[in-house]
């Protein structure tokens, strides 16, 4: 049985922001307020089951800081930034990440973006998440130092159809 994705309501907040911040190596680590803050301003926001996954994204009117998200605003004018997916280490391998893309990109093309992009770690090295986005259909196109040399990454696109 295929568990249900529905939007991150404010109940979802506490278990999100745990499971985020297992992960703030290869995320960032967030307080309660700005998760808060962030799924006011997202574009986008599903979990899966009682949080198998989730996935947070902007899209370029997004009111959002973040180097990666400035650097897409930089240089497209129209786009929809795939902040941050996670599935908990109980439901991987189950397809969750490759369903919640595949919505994303169904409801974006829906509100009229052709473009998504994303960003992956290179240091520290990140390489399923390189051959998944991959695998999707993504390309490189850019690369940053971040957060004064602790971080290195590289900037990701995937068109999709009008």
């Amino acid at each position: 049985m295929t568990s249900p994705m529905e939007r991150i309501a404010r109940d979802d907040e506490a278990a999100i922001l745990a499971l985020n911040n297992e992960h703030a190596a290869e995320l960032s680590w967030l307080e309660a307020e700005r998760l808060s803050f962030l799924l006011g301003e997202s574009f986008y926001a599903r979990r899966i089951g009682d949080l198998d996954a989730f996935i947070m994204t902007f899209d370029q009117d997004a009111n959002y800081d973040s180097p990666n998200f400035v650097w897409f605003r930089e240089r497209y004018e129209r786009f929809v930034y795939v902040d941050r997916v996670v599935v908990a280490a109980h439901a991987r391998g189950r397809g969750h990440a490759r369903r919640l893309y595949q919505d994303l990109f169904d409801h974006a093309q829906s509100a009229g973006h052709t473009l998504v992009t994303c960003e992956v770690n290179s240091d520290p090295p990140n390489p399923a998440s390189d051959a998944f986005h991959a695998a999707l259909g993504f390309s490189e196109v850019g690369d940053a130092v971040i957060h004064g040399g602790k971080k290195a990454v590289r900037y990701y696109v995937r068109q999709i159809a009008a």
